[in-house]
């Protein structure tokens, strides 16, 4: 039997460091934010409604999608993000629950679906567990700025407009405290997948 796993965090909180670890040992990972890039890619359903609501001035030339351009567009209007989010998230869903049925039939032990906005976008229902990622404020901003050269106030704005990791906390089946070193985090997951009944070895 398949144990799914839901993994999540928040920007800058080392959900991708998680991730690797997860695949560097074999288990396949589900990546929404993959999976929404080629959700949009010339051609597919999803690009052409995202051309006929946003127009043309959020491609690039190449006639692919301008991902930044389109990212300022619906950050700064509520209307059109939850537009975009109709158009791109059913896609991706149906992808990644392909992809999933597609791990189960090969017979993997732990499947993980990456998924930035497992709770906000009510997507529980997709997996039998959830896992977060979790780093306090103060270090999600230090590490934001550094990353992508962000003032605090522009890091600010950025972790400000997801739920509060702290909220999360309640709501996952596990915790991985990810303030201290790669170390201590592959400590923490090895633990939660043995607890799971998944061998991290």
């Amino acid at each position: 039997m398949a144990l799914v796993v839901g993994l999540t965090g928040g920007i800058a909180s080392g959900k991708s460091t998680v991730s690797n670890l997860l695949k560097e040992k074999g288990f396949p990972v589900i990546d929404a934010d993959l999976e929404s890039r080629f959700a949009v890619e010339v051609g597919e359903p999803a690009y052409h409604e995202i051309v006929t609501y946003f127009g043309q001035e959020v491609l690039l030339e190449n006639k692919e999608i301008d991902r930044a351009k389109l990212g300022n567009v619906v950050f700064h209007d509520e209307e059109k993000r939850m537009k975009l989010n109709s158009i791109v998230h059913p896609d991706v869903r149906r992808r990644m629950n392909e992809k999933r049925e597609q791990a189960i039939k090969n017979g993997e032990k732990l499947i993980v679906l990456d998924i930035p906005l497992l709770f906000e976008s009510k997507l529980t229902h997709m997996v039998e567990k959830t896992l977060l990622v979790y780093v306090d404020e103060q270090t999600q901003l230090k590490r934001l700025m550094a990353r992508n050269h962000f003032t605090e106030e522009e890091a600010l704005a950025r972790v400000h407009s997801q739920m509060p990791l702290k909220d999360k906390i309640e709501l996952s089946d596990a915790m991985i405290d990810n303030n201290g070193t790669i170390e201590e985090t592959k400590r923490q997951l090895s633990e939660i997948l043995q607890l799971w009944g998944i061998s991290y070895e």
